[in-house]
């Protein structure tokens, strides 16, 4: 893989002074993977973006100061992953995250330079002004409500100079659920190194709709749909060509097909023969259909991941029907149950 494109690693040898961010795999919650919620403009952005898609529908407002774009995500990416570091050490968590400016700034691959925290500033305006009004479901609960990305933000110290040290950062209630189901996934490192705001889109929709999986295919229509590009057909699909070409996207490989399909493809999975054991057989549309009426707002490409990976790890025990195994895990997890 070509990594002319990306971004250099601006701080390759790390910070012994913050144990926390080495240890803290980047993680982005799977609902604002699946579905745009943040512009992919490079200037202020003051359009009103809605997106509807299989019964979810996202109403996304700006403020005054434009919408909260794909690079403003990073500091949510940040707070969910501290999140669910210190989750995964058995510590209490809250909504309210207390964060070093400069450590994040380190995490996201970011410069530290004095116009890098004037703009650090303008992105937590822009995530704490931007609206969002969705029946999207997170942590298993639908209900249509409007709220921001994140509630509210202050700078907890900063120097004599006005510059921030610590600021305390409060995630929407939407946001928190999402990290307590442990709805989250962990992303390339390399996603912070994306030049293109399109690139990292493109990457969050391979990661969830690919995750660990050989393949995942789709239309160019429904990829710039989900991608929430304000393109033209023609030229979205010009970017993906050249997407395609400078091949530099972590952990997917990027494919054209004929009938105006691209393929992404994991480069890190082996495919197994048939010494590895039994393998799933593709679901039917009729069983995804199924899947999306048990859990409502859920993500059913998800789901499947999930079940084909609790399958794996439980060795692969024969099934009767795959279809039925399948719907009676996506019946449990919308339950609230343990997955059988």
């Amino acid at each position: 893989m070509r990594m002319a494109g990306l971004l250099p690693d601006r701080h390759p040898t790390g910070d012994f002074f913050v144990c926390d961010i080495l240890d803290a795999l980047p993680k982005d919650d799977m609902a604002t993977m699946e579905h745009p919620v943040f512009s992919l403009a490079t200037r202020p952005d003051l359009r009103v973006l809605a997106y509807a898609h299989n019964g979810v529908e996202i109403t996304v407002t700006p403020s005054v100061k434009g919408l909260a774009t794909i690079h403003d995500k990073d500091i949510l990416i940040y707070c969910i992953s501290q999140l669910m570091a210190a989750l995964n050490a058995g510590r209490q968590v809250s909504r309210t995250v207390t964060l070093r400016a400069h450590d994040l700034l380190v995490a996201t691959n970011r410069e530290t330079s004095g116009d890098a925290y004037r703009r650090l500033r303008e992105s937590f305006e822009r995530l704490a002004g931007t609206r969002i009004t969705t029946n999207l479901a997170t942590g298993g609960v639908e209900v249509t409500r409007g709220f921001g990305l994140i509630e509210t933000w202050e700078i907890v110290r900063k120097t004599r100079g006005g510059r921030m040290i610590s600021v305390a950062v409060t995630l929407s209630d939407w946001l928190f659920r999402a990290v307590l189901s442990s709805s989250v996934l962990t992303l390339s490192r390399d996603y912070f190194r994306l030049r293109k705001p399109l690139e990292r889109r493109i990457y969050e929709l391979a990661r969830k709709h690919c995750g660990r999986q050989e393949s995942w295919r789709v239309s160019v229509e429904t990829l710039l749909k989900k991608s929430g590009s304000a393109s033209p057909r023609r030229v979205f699909r010009a970017m993906l060509r050249e997407m395609i070409a400078e091949d530099h996207l972590p952990d997917y490989a990027i494919a054209e097909e004929p009938g105006d399909m691209i393929r992404f493809t994991n480069r890190t999975v082996v495919v197994e023969g048939p010494e590895a054991g039994p393998q799933l057989p593709p679901l039917s549309a009729d069983a995804l259909d199924e899947a999306r009426r048990l859990a409502p707002g859920w993500d059913v490409y998800a789901l499947e991941a999930d079940w084909r990976g609790y399958w794996a790890a439980t060795g692969r025990p024969r099934l009767r029907s795959a279809e039925k195994a399948f719907l009676g895990y996506v019946k449990a997890r919308a339950g609230g149950k343990d997955a059988p």
